[in-house]
Order: C-alpha cells, then sequence, then structure tokens
C-alpha cells in the first residue's frame, strides 16, 4: 500500500505527462471518456437532459484541468466583493470529500460555521471561515444537486446571486457567468483528457467562458503567448491575472494570528496535501522562509494521528520547531498536535487593467 508521499508524487507525475507506454496505454480509456462528454453534450442539445433556472443570478467558477487554479480563493474574493456592493451572495459547492448528513446541507448559516470537514468537505468549511467577517454574512451550502442546493439557498437565505464553487462543468443549472481559471504554467495540464492526463474537457471548452483568470501568471515562462492563445480561444472574454499573497500565519491550537516574521527565523517542516504541494514551498520561498524538510500529500488528504507523529518525528530528526502548512490542510488536521502548527494565511490578488474584467461580471449581473 503507498503512503500518503508516494500517492503525492504519483499524482504530481501524472499531472505533469506520463512516460509514453504509459500515455499509450491509457489512450483507449482517454478516447471513451471522450466519448462520454459528447454523449453528454449531445443529451442537452437534443433535450434529453435539461438545464433548469433559478430565480437568481448564478455565477460557476472552475477550471479545465484537475485541481490547483485557484478556483476557492477566487471564488472568496468574488463573494466578497459582491457581498460588499450590497448583493445578497450564497456559495454552492458540491462538498467533495465529505460525508454530508443530507441531500442539501448548509455548512454556514453566514454567521455560524454548522458541519465540519468530514461533513461537508475542507473547501466549504475554509470558504465559510474564510468568509465568516462579511458584513451580512455569506452562507455556504452543499449538495450533489446544484438545482436542488439553490431551491433550498432560496428558501432560507433569498440570495440574489448565488455563486458555484467548481461550476464550470456543471450543465444541469443555467449559469449567468462563466468564469474559468487556468494555470499559466500549463492552461491545458498535461497529456490531454482523462484519465490520460489531466484535462476535464478539451481545450475547445474554454469558449463558453464569458471571463478568464490566469493564475501563477508569475511563474509562466511567456505569458504573452498563453494570453494570446486564451483570448483565441475564447474571443470577447476577458482577461484577469492572479497571484498569491502571502499576509501572515494563524497558530492552529489559539487562533493567535501574527505576521511572518514571527515564524520566518524559526525552524521548521513544512507539508502539503493540496492539488500542488509544491505551490506552498513556492510561496514560503517567495516570503523568505526555507523549511528544513518538505513533506507532501495527496490533495483532500485525510489527517490521521499516524500522519502527525510521522510529521513530528521527521521535522525533529532535521531540527525543525515548527510545522508550517495551508489553510486548507489546518482545516483537515486532528485537534492534537505535538508540535505547534501554523497555517500559511494566503489573499488571491486580482489584477484587471482599466477594470474590464469587473465590469464585465458587473454586468452580466445586470448592472447592478
Amino acid at each position: 500500500m503507498l503512503t500518503g508521499t508516494q500517492r503525492a508524487r504519483l499524482t504530481h507525475a501524472w499531472k505533469n505527462g506520463l512516460p509514453a507506454p504509459l500515455g499509450t496505454v491509457l489512450l483507449p480509456a482517454a478516447l471513451c471518456y471522450r466519448g462520454g462528454l459528447a454523449l453528454h453534450r449531445a443529451a442537452y442539445a437534443l433535450g434529453l437532459l435539461r438545464t433548469r433556472r433559478l430565480p437568481c443570478r448564478v455565477v460557476a467558477v472552475g477550471n479545465l484541468t484537475v485541481g490547483g487554479t485557484g478556483k476557492t480563493p477566487l471564488v472568496e474574493l468574488i463573494a466578497r466583493t459582491l457581498a460588499g456592493q450590497g448583493h445578497r451572495v450564497v456559495v454552492l459547492s458540491r462538498g467533495y470529500g465529505g460525508r454530508a448528513p443530507g441531500p442539501v446541507s448548509v455548512v454556514s448559516d453566514g454567521e455560524h460555521l454548522l458541519l465540519g470537514p468530514a461533513e461537508a468537505g475542507d473547501e466549504p468549511v475554509l470558504l465559510a471561515r474564510r468568509l465568516s467577517d462579511v458584513p451580512g454574512g455569506v452562507p455556504v451550502v452543499v449538495g450533489r444537486d446544484r438545482f436542488r442546493a439553490g431551491i433550498s439557498a432560496l428558501s432560507r437565505f433569498d440570495p440574489d446571486v448565488i455563486i458555484l464553487d467548481d461550476g464550470f462543468q456543471h450543465r444541469r443549472l443555467h449559469k449567468d457567468v462563466e468564469i474559468l481559471c487556468l494555470d499559466a504554467r500549463a492552461p491545458w495540464g498535461h497529456g490531454g483528457l482523462l484519465p490520460r492526463g489531466s484535462l476535464r474537457e478539451p481545450p475547445a471548452a474554454a469558449r463558453r467562458a464569458h471571463l478568464l483568470v490566469v493564475t501563477h501568471a508569475e511563474a509562466s515562462r511567456d505569458l504573452p503567448t498563453v494570453e494570446a492563445e486564451l483570448a483565441r480561444r475564447a474571443p470577447g472574454a476577458p482577461i484577469a491575472r492572479a497571484s498569491y499573497e502571502a499576509t501572515g500565519a494563524r497558530h492552529l491550537a489559539s487562533g493567535e494570528r501574527r505576521a511572518l516574521d514571527a515564524v520566518r527565523e524559526v525552524p521548521a517542516l513544512a507539508f502539503a496535501g493540496i492539488a500542488v504541494p509544491a505551490s506552498l514551498a513556492e510561496t514560503l520561498a517567495g516570503c523568505g522562509i526555507v523549511p528544513r524538510a518538505f513533506v507532501p500529500f495527496p490533495d483532500h488528504h485525510p489527517y490521521q494521528a499516524a500522519d502527525l507523529a510521522r510529521l513530528e518525528r521527521e521535522a525533529r530528526a532535521v531540527g525543525a520547531e515548527i510545522l508550517l502548512t495551508t489553510e486548507k490542510d489546518a482545516v483537515r488536521l486532528p485537534a492534537s498536535v505535538g508540535l505547534p502548527v501554523w497555517a500559511v494565511l494566503v489573499r488571491l490578488v486580482l489584477t484587471d487593467p482599466g477594470g474590464v474584467w469587473w465590469r464585465m461580471l458587473t454586468t452580466r449581473l445586470g448592472g447592478r
């Protein structure tokens, strides 16, 4: 049985392109997947499946590749901005990784956290926590059936805007705004369609997008070429660039928040179980923090006591005095941890020359 680190490394290798022999073996499965996508599109085009409307505006934020494009921080930014403009906003999530008690569950009513990561999944809980300071509140609701979840959210919270986290591939619900996130380093992933590669849909699907966000723009070797290709595939869709800014650190046990200077000089071991674990190391390096060791885990890894015991052993072996991780990982950590654990706080910064991106969003929401 593979360890968490081995699974993380295997996933990393797959996302970066399988060796030719393995890619060839998986080619028939990728062709079957492509056929399934075509049948799904045809079923909606022929009316065999129906897209349904909610009596409010719906904004979908998603991607074309599997994980790691920063869509959840973008959902937070959009929800926070729209709420600040006077909109009544609710976030809908599928609740990946959670075992919700019912078909539709309220993670947060905008003021109180009602479910934990085991029931709701880590991303909805993280969104609920980060949006808890928004005046008026931004409820977070999970449900596999987004239309049913939307009806429930309307009944309880009366939003005028619903944001779908990871909703680009969702067709059952009509969407007024489609926002597509793409990683500038590999906008179309590697290796083609699932399971051979990391693409959920062919690159041509980008034409459905009304708005584009290029993440990790600072790491791209040829950003103008990437943006030119995006403009060709999604003509007329404004493009914004997104970067991530570390704003501090939060002590897991006490909740105390400090500037990164407080942990910069302390020997640390870093670990992450996110779609691209190395992005934490990149964030730390950008802040002048070089951990003694770095341990990757698979995305959404359900941390157990044994994982923490192992991390503490490795930390002591390299002389580390603290553990550093992401906010998303901190949501999934057991309450009892020996060494101090600090979650690195990061916010997304959107660069929108001339305000074109935000104007398009406002226009598609009805000009409010």
